[in-house]
């Protein structure tokens, strides 16, 4: 209990230092036409939904909580966490670490593909709109081959740099993942797009709540808890028809 609520003092610490500028770049990275190619992978959904373990709202609230509590919260949000504060270090071996265990806990090549082309797409797209040496560096990494560009370890880079808070950087990737599952789950069941706004509205207490919990996680708390999410990733591939790359 004493760590969770060191957790929301520090959250609460650090609240006011999210500006309305950075608030508008960090709520533009996660429009749906900024083009990084997040809204074109289901990691591993569609096949739940082809078989038919996906087919109302409440079932897509219960898998989209499963990903959430169980996969991003001890994989990339954790990851985001190190990486925002090691760039604030400018600690580029604990990053390339960061860079390197991201990789590794992606059991499916789906989710570790998926990772790397949304993380290079989301670099290339937001190295020419601010000025960060440091991000500008990481950049070349990628370029030259000397980091795979994973979109966890990125995207902390970048809120670091953007000036954003921690919590906000976790809460908002968050939020951008479930809805993007949500939308893609309207297009594949399909939904009307009031299920979908419903479906999301009832996540978005448990996003927060996932954000919280993150603050209280270090990296002995890495973990992959989601084997049937990895393995539906891993089938996905030999689908009858698919809308989505993973």
């Amino acid at each position: 209990m004493k760590q969770l609520n060191d957790a929301l003092s520090n959250r609460s610490n650090t609240v006011d230092t999210l500006t309305n500028l950075s608030l508008l770049q960090l709520l533009q990275i996660h429009d749906s036409a900024f083009p990084i190619g997040s809204y074109t992978h289901s990691y591993g959904m569609e096949t739940y939904i082809q078989e038919d373990i996906i087919r109302t709202k409440e079932q897509l609230v219960e898998f989209c909580q499963v990903y959430l509590f169980h996969n991003v919260v001890y994989g990339d949000a954790i990851l985001i966490q190190e990486a925002f504060h090691a760039a604030k270090r400018r600690d580029v071996a604990h990053l390339i670490e960061l860079d390197q265990l991201c990789g590794a806990m992606k059991l499916a090549k789906e989710s570790r593909d998926a990772s790397v082309n949304v993380g290079k797409q989301f670099m290339r797209t937001v190295a020419p709109l601010m000025e960060s040496p440091f991000l500008l560096q990481w950049k070349e990494k990628i370029d030259h081959e000397e980091v795979k560009g994973h979109y966890a370890v990125l995207y902390g880079i970048y809120c670091e740099a953007l000036g954003v808070n921690v919590f906000h950087a976790i809460m908002t990737f968050m939020y951008a993942s479930i809805s993007g599952l949500v939308q893609n789950a309207v297009r594949a069941v399909p939904f009307g797009q009031n299920t979908g706004v419903q479906a999301l509205h009832e996540l978005l207490a448990p996003v927060e709540e996932a954000a919280e919990t993150v603050l209280t996680l270090t990296m002995d708390d890495l973990a992959n808890n989601a084997l049937g999410i990895e393995l539906a990733s891993m089938k996905h591939e030999f689908l009858f028809s698919r809308l989505f790359i993973s």
